[in-house]
């Protein structure tokens, strides 16, 4: 991993860290607090910006493995790694502070209603992408097989966006991603969308710093295996 890279994922998690730091104050001193649901609902301005980095996080996996199974290129799957784990991350976030806003809203921790279900396969989807990279005693088939499950997986995404206008559902509709504009007032906008930027930033670090280890790794294995696998110089693959 280049310095560069490196040096940009420590300022991304700097950022990412402020941002967080803006939104709890946003969060408890400065916006409206919602009519209808109350205190409880500002569980929304972590658990809704968790769940689209989660998305983003899953998004990427589906490409960079799409270009691992067209290239071959052993970059391409650990960038795909990389987001994996970053989405199985946020996608916690979101299986854990949706139970704690359902059961103040609805008065049960879990309902097994077409959004909930949807978010709670795909974290499972992605925990099988992990297994099945170690199905095997070829790494490469392994490898390939993730490429496709993570494909798949990322097919859940829009599903999940959806069901709440294609079927009946106790789950919020969306207020930004509305056919209609934001229906949010502005506060509550401001406040989502810092914990958005929060959010990507802190992937983003995360993102940029495993993706150097991952390449740090295979560099140290190719050098293991006798084979040129790029340089490695003071300890960090290049």
């Amino acid at each position: 991993m280049s310095n560069r890279l490196r040096s940009l994922g420590v300022v991304l998690g700097f950022l990412g860290v402020l941002l967080v730091l803006v939104l709890h104050w946003q969060v408890f001193y400065w916006v409206a607090t919602e009519r209808s649901m109350g205190v409880v609902q500002r569980i929304f301005y972590i658990h809704v910006p968790a769940a689209w980095v989660a998305f983003m996080a899953f998004g990427i996996v589906a490409l960079c493995g799409a270009g691992y199974l067209w290239l071959k290129d052993d970059r391409l799957d650990q960038a795909a790694l990389s987001a994996a784990e970053g989405g199985m991350l946020f996608t916690t976030i979101v299986l854990l502070t949706g139970p704690l806003w359902g059961k103040v809203a609805w008065g049960v921790w879990w309902e097994w209603e077409l959004r909930l279900t949807l978010t709670l396969l795909l974290w499972f989807i992605y925990l099988g992408y992990f297994l099945v990279r170690k199905s095997t005693e070829n790494p490469q088939k392994g490898k390939r097989f993730a490429a496709v499950l993570g494909i798949v997986g990322a097919l859940d995404i829009p599903l999940i966006h959806i069901s709440v206008k294609w079927f009946r559902s106790l789950h919020p509709e969306p207020v930004v991603m509305n056919p209609d504009g934001p229906t949010a007032p502005p506060d509550m906008l401001i406040t989502l969308f810092t914990g958005v930027a929060a959010f990507t930033c802190l992937f983003f670090c995360f993102f940029l710093l495993r993706y150097g280890l991952e390449r740090m790794r295979h560099a140290l294995v190719l050098r293991e295996a006798g084979r040129p696998g790029g340089p490695v110089a003071n300890g960090v693959a290049s």
